[in-house]
């Protein structure tokens, strides 16, 4: 009876002291990784919604650049880190991705981290250098019909959703064109508006303002339906591809292991930053959608979108480089 009673109580105590640490959550500024560079999609998000966590929660929450192989550098080192909610992954879809392109990775999306919160989602845009003579996605195809391999289109990385949008798009329209991969959005939209290269499909919150100065030319969208930031930009659908839809998201995740409770404090304050009008409309205004999961939800949603991107990588033949 009294080795039942002192288990008891070392049950008791373990869970009072989890609970004590999550009241007290957070003590020390937290690390937030990006894994790709400042600019990119994940960034500008990110940098959204930190500045109101610390302001919500008393500490500073520093933003951690980690660019590099697709977003798998930041994530691996995300993966290992300490479960205590001093550091997590703000990460786009591109993480789900690695998962069957990269079979030998260092981590596991589903078993080595907690969903948190998924906060938006942003279509692709396809944008071309002005100079292109192509105005619209016929035109495009054509000019790559009529010179095969001779345009070139910037990613974000082997294997990355960039990639893997134009290598759909590339297949569906019977065409040849050369990859020219880069460590993330920013240096690849750079090439693309020194003309370096002609194209690329790149989110709405990296590249709207381009198009809106016309130092580029969006051909189209890549949602289901017209962006409200950019209602003149017409869907890949519309512009003659039926079904096509390439969108990524954005969200939160903690190692695996973090205690539920600032999991769990953590997505009630993410939700509630999303819900401010003043954060719904900046996301709006740049091509995002504001989103609101609970951590159940993105565990659901992240299960989906693996298998979805597998069929992606099966379909059009990408292979890790």
């Amino acid at each position: 009876m009294r080795e039942i009673q002192r288990v008891v109580a070392v049950i008791v105590l373990t869970l009072s002291a989890c609970s004590a640490g999550a009241q007290t959550y957070p003590s020390k500024p937290v690390r937030v990784i990006v894994p790709f560079p400042p600019g990119a999609g994940a960034d500008i998000t990110a940098r959204i919604f930190t500045p109101r966590l610390a302001e919500a929660l008393g500490q500073q929450f520093i933003v951690d650049n980690r660019a590099g192989a697709a977003g798998q550098i930041g994530a691996e080192l995300a993966a290992h880190t300490s479960p205590d909610g001093y550091t997590l992954l703000f990460t786009p879809a591109s993480i789900v991705i690695s998962r069957t392109l990269y079979p030998k990775l260092n981590y596991d999306i589903e078993k080595d981290f907690d969903p948190i919160a998924m906060v938006a989602s942003a279509p692709f845009v396809l944008v071309v250098h002005p100079s292109l003579p192509a105005h619209n996605v016929k035109e495009l195809i054509a000019l790559a019909k009529a010179k095969p391999g001779a345009l070139f289109y910037a990613s974000t990385g082997n294997g990355g959703t960039p990639h893997l949008a134009t290598e759909i798009f590339r297949a569906r329209a019977k065409i040849n064109v050369v990859h020219v991969p880069y460590k993330g959005t920013p240096p690849a939209v750079t090439d693309l508006l020194g003309g370096q290269v002609q194209f690329m499909f790149a989110n709405t919150l990296s590249v709207l303002p381009h198009v809106q100065s016309g130092r580029l030319r969006a051909l189209a969208i890549g949602s289901a339906k017209r962006s409200a930031a950019a209602p003149q930009i017409p869907t890949v659908a519309e512009a003659g591809m039926p079904g096509f839809e390439a969108i990524t998201w954005f969200g939160m995740l903690a190692p695996a292991g973090t205690p539920k409770e600032i999991v769990a404090r953590l997505n009630d304050e993410m939700r509630k930053i999303g819900q401010l009008a003043s954060i719904r409309g900046l996301l709006i205004s740049q091509g995002a959608d504001p989103l609101s999961t609970t951590p159940e939800e993105f565990r659901a949603y992240l299960k989906v979108e693996i298998v979805k991107w597998a069929k992606a990588v099966a379909a059009t033949g990408v292979k890790a480089e």
